[in-house]
């Protein structure tokens, strides 16, 4: 065991290994110590976990609170990052991410029959028009073209649109507040403005459904008179935040892997079986929500480690999918690897709702721009393409790409 030497200067960020791996820092404690104390920039003590098996045992633990207002640290949330403060905030309405049991069963069990394997294979191929009908629109722009704008953010934010009832002509307004809400550093006035606009918006939005509701999954909710307007308002702020950008970064940072990986390309376009099992490789070797925080609500065993009650801790989902311990040559992308089991859609009671909706789109988007584009390559060097390493879910900012010509 080594020294009991805290993490300084908190969590190190730097994508020095490359622009899909683990930080070397990252990596290093998680081979020295996958449960290790660390300290956070304002002095306040704790611990961050890097190992599968302990990631895995600590998400399925509800002694490992999510909420926000306990504690002596305010951690961010996991999918739209709130700001640090030196004060517990209030728990905000809806956002059952969250929240434990039984807040949290309370307001989850309403959605799950909206997300479930079976609605999710019905709507597939609606889903796989949507995603034909942005690649007919990319193949009627003339290369160099980016990825991002026309095709990685529109395929899900229609979707998610769509199956939420929010009008996709609305579209530009809630990317560019949930883009800015995103960003890790923005200032805490900035930060509650966007938030303040993007809930403002949505809390219209339900009112009306509540009012008129339609054939969608928040005026499904609407309908349920005890869910309050607040409620409503907080559910809708994570599904729309957490249905788009996630699906988004992974379908252009998966995009990027991909091509710098030609002999993953060629193994796909020999055999489109694979699509399915390169989906699961793809969100575990990027892991683009990749921290987590959770907060000790009494002494708990880790990893051979006590965790002190009150402790704030920090999960790398990005270490644990690496972790040579549960996969075999972790650092390599590999179509053919039996990659499910991956810790990408998190595990236990607040496991992704929505990740069977993120693997329909992305293996259409994949499936369709592999077989649409077949000498689609970066328009620029790797070296160059925008990484987000300012936001809270990781990707790229714009992903040029050309082609020499497109499959009709």
């Amino acid at each position: 065991m080594s020294e009991k030497v805290p993490v300084p200067n908190g969590l190190p960020m730097d994508r020095d290994a490359g622009p899909f791996d683990p930080p070397r820092q990252i990596t290093r404690l998680r081979e020295a110590r996958p449960v290790s104390p660390m300290l956070f920039p304002d002095g306040h003590e704790g611990w961050l976990v890097t190992g599968y098996e302990a990631v895995r045992q600590l998400m399925a633990d509800t002694r490992f609170s999510s909420r926000q207002d306990i504690g002596v640290l305010h951690i961010p949330y996991e999918v739209p990052g709130m700001p640090v403060m030196s004060e517990p905030s209030p728990q905000v309405p809806g956002l059952f991410i969250a929240m434990d049991p039984p807040d949290h069963t309370r307001l989850r069990r309403r959605l799950t029959g909206a997300f479930t394997v079976k609605r999710m294979k019905q709507l597939e191929e609606h889903i796989v028009d949507i995603t034909e009908r942005q690649l007919d629109e990319l193949a009627r722009l003339a290369p160099p073209v980016d990825l991002v704008k026309v095709f990685a953010l529109p395929v899900p934010s229609l979707v998610i649109c769509e199956l939420l009832g929010v009008p996709y002509e609305d579209r530009e307004s809630f990317q560019a507040n949930s883009a800015k809400f995103m960003i890790k550093d923005l200032p805490l006035d900035e930060k509650m403005a966007v938030y303040g606009a993007l809930t403002g918006y949505l809390a219209e939005l339900v009112t009306h459904k509540r009012a008129e509701p339609g054939d969608d999954i928040l005026s499904d909710l609407a309908r349920q008179e005890d869910l309050t307007i607040e409620e409503l308002t907080g559910i809708a702020f994570l599904l729309l935040l957490a249905g788009h950008e996630t699906t988004a970064n992974m379908l252009a940072l998966g995009t990027f892997a991909l091509l710098e990986h030609p002999d993953q390309i060629a193994e796909l376009r020999a055999d489109s079986d694979l699509m399915p099992g390169a989906v699961e490789e793809l969100m575990r070797y990027l892991s683009v929500g990749d921290i987590f925080y959770r907060y000790a609500t009494e002494d708990i065993e880790l990893g051979g480690e006590t965790i002190g009650k009150g402790s704030t801790v920090v999960v790398s989902l990005l270490a644990a999918n690496r972790d040579p311990q549960r996969f075999e040559d972790p650092d390599t992308l590999d179509v053919h690897r039996k990659a499910r089991g991956h810790l990408s859609f998190g595990h236990g009671v607040h496991q992704c709702l929505g990740q069977q909706l993120a693997r329909v789109e992305m293996r259409a988007g994949f499936d369709g721009l592999l077989r649409r584009f077949p000498t689609l390559k970066l328009a620029v060097p790797a070296g160059e393409v925008k990484l987000k390493t300012d936001m809270n879910i990781y990707g790229v900012h714009e992903l040029p790409v050309t082609w020499t010509e497109a499959a009709r």
